[in-house]
């Protein structure tokens, strides 16, 4: 993190509820990769500001971001969250619990690409799009989310500096060259307005046009 980041952070109260998250998430062993603070303080503020009640995570892990994203709907909202694993899915749906959205949010298990597909066939559409999944996978799960989006949705997808690899001509390997492929695509879909913030580890936010 750079000092830049720490400054930043350091004008926000400790934020008690999301702290009970990421000490969850380590007491079990799993890794430390939630999105940072401050975008998770963005995505509740997306949420809102847009009004946007039909939300697809793909990638749940701990739920520390399915708290930022819950915590900017407004009555009726839901939050549909793609997991591989189910003890990971197990521990997110426990923290939303606790943080009093149990009510909002649903699990969905199995590989995102495959949960994806059964999604399409049946029709579905969201408003609000967050990927922070496995990287190889961005440029799919972008193909999906433009097509199961409404019209003015919000596609927001975390980690697309790779801590620097991406940004890095020696780096090649699968997951960078998938990132890179989702990051140029954000840039010049015609379909997307966007734009792509360099802090922490790099946030790209995408409108679809109406």
């Amino acid at each position: 993190m750079t000092i830049e980041e720490q400054y930043v952070d350091s004008l926000y109260k400790r934020d008690e509820q999301l702290e009970r998250v990421k000490e969850g998430i380590a007491s079990r062993g799993m890794p430390s990769i939630s999105v940072a603070d401050g975008y998770g303080r963005l995505l509740t503020m997306l949420v809102r500001m847009t009004g946007a009640s039909k939300l697809l995570e793909i990638g749940a892990l701990g739920g520390y971001s399915g708290i930022c994203l819950a915590r900017g709907l407004s009555d009726g909202g839901s939050l549909l969250s793609l997991e591989l694993l189910p003890e990971y899915a197990e521990v997110a749906r426990a923290h939303l619990t606790e943080a009093g959205f149990g009510d909002k949010v649903d699990y969905k298990i199995g590989d995102a690409r495959k949960s994806l597909e059964e999604l399409k066939a049946e029709g579905r559409k969201f408003d609000f799009f967050f990927i922070d999944a496995d990287k190889e996978g961005y440029p799919a799960y972008l193909d999906y989310a433009l097509e199961l989006a409404e019209p003015g949705a919000l596609i927001v997808g975390d980690n697309i500096l790779l801590r620097g690899r991406t940004v890095n001509a020696d780096k090649q390997g699968p997951s960078v060259l998938a990132v890179r492929s989702f990051n140029e695509r954000i840039a010049t879909d015609e379909r997307l307005e966007s734009t792509i913030l360099p802090g922490y580890d790099g946030l790209a936010i995408a409108r679809v046009k109406g």
